[in-house]
C-alpha cells in the first residue's frame, strides 16, 4: 500500500470517536501530508499508533502528537517553537500548519539535531530552523513565540520559556513527576489542562546522552567507586586467612 493510503487510513483513526484525537482541520490535513516515514524508516512502525525507540530517542505515536496539537492550537503565521526536536517529525506537522520559516527546533543531543535537519530535509521541511541548545533556555535570539511546545516532562514550565511566549502566546508542557498532565500555559501563568500524559524527563545540559564529560571529580569518584566494588573486604581476607590456618 502506497504511504499516502497508509497516512489516511492512520488520520481517519486518530479522529474516529474510539480515540477522537484529531478535531481540527488544519491539524488533520497536516498529518495527513507529513510523510511520516521519512522520519522512521520502517513504514509500519511508522504509521502505527504507537510510542517507537528509534536513534536512542523516543518517537512519539501519532495520537500523542495529536494531542499536543489540539492542545497548542497553531494557527497559519504563528512563530512555533518545538523544545525537543528528536527526529523532526513534529517539527514538520508544525511547519504544515503555520509555514516552514516560522518553525523553530532545539534540542539538547547534537546527533538528533543532525538527525533531525536530515529527516526534516528529505521530507521537503528544509525551511525548518533546528538548533543545538539546552532547551530550558528556549531560543531567545528568534522570540518571541506565539506557540511553543515542551516535549519533556518538567515539574514546573521553565520561567524562560514563559518569559520568550508572545502576548496572547501560548506553551504547552507535560507537567509533573509521577503523575504528569498536558498543561497550557499562558504568558501571565494561567494553566489549562488536557488530561494525564507520559513523557521523559526534560535533559539539561550535561544529562543528554552524547555530552562531553567535564567534571574531574565525577569520573574520579566513578572510578574510584568501581575500584572499591573489586577490591576483597576485610571479611572475605579474614575467611581466606582462617583458611590457610
Amino acid at each position: 500500500m502506497e504511504p499516502a493510503a497508509v497516512r489516511e487510513d492512520m488520520v481517519d483513526g486518530l479522529e474516529h470517536e474510539s480515540k477522537g484525537v484529531v478535531e481540527s482541520e488544519a491539524l488533520s490535513v497536516a498529518m495527513r501530508t507529513v510523510p511520516r516515514h521519512e522520519f522512521l524508516p520502517e513504514e509500519r512502525a511508522a504509521y502505527a499508533d504507537r510510542t517507537t525507540e528509534h536513534a536512542n530517542t523516543r518517537v512519539l505515536a501519532p495520537s500523542t502528537v495529536a494531542r499536543l496539537f489540539e492542545a497548542l492550537s497553531p494557527a497559519s503565521g504563528d512563530s512555533v517553537l518545538v523544545v525537543g526536536a528528536g527526529v523532526g517529525y513534529t517539527a514538520a506537522v508544525a511547519a504544515e500548519i503555520v509555514g516552514q520559516e516560522n518553525v523553530h527546533a532545539v534540542d539538547i543531543a547534537r546527533r538528533l539535531v543532525v538527525d533531525a535537519r536530515r529527516n526534516l530535509s528529505h521530507a521537503g521541511y528544509g525551511g525548518v530552523l533546528v538548533d543545538r541548545r539546552d532547551g530550558t533556555y528556549g531560543f531567545p535570539d528568534y522570540a518571541l513565540f506565539d506557540r511553543i511546545l515542551l516535549e519533556a516532562a518538567v515539574v514546573r514550565p521553565p520561567s524562560a520559556l514563559v518569559d520568550q511566549l508572545a502576548p496572547d502566546g501560548r506553551l504547552v508542557a507535560p507537567v509533573g513527576n509521577h503523575e504528569q498532565s498536558l498543561v497550557a500555559v499562558d504568558e501571565q501563568g494561567a494553566r489549562e489542562r488536557f488530561g494525564p500524559v507520559r513523557f521523559a524527563p526534560l535533559l539539561v545540559e550535561g544529562e543528554q546522552s552524547d555530552a562531553v564529560e567535564r567534571n574531574r571529580t565525577v569520573r574520579e569518584d566513578r572510578e574510584r567507586a568501581r575500584a572499591s566494588a573489586e577490591r576483597h573486604n576485610g571479611w572475605e581476607h579474614d575467611w581466606i586467612d582462617w583458611d590457610h590456618q
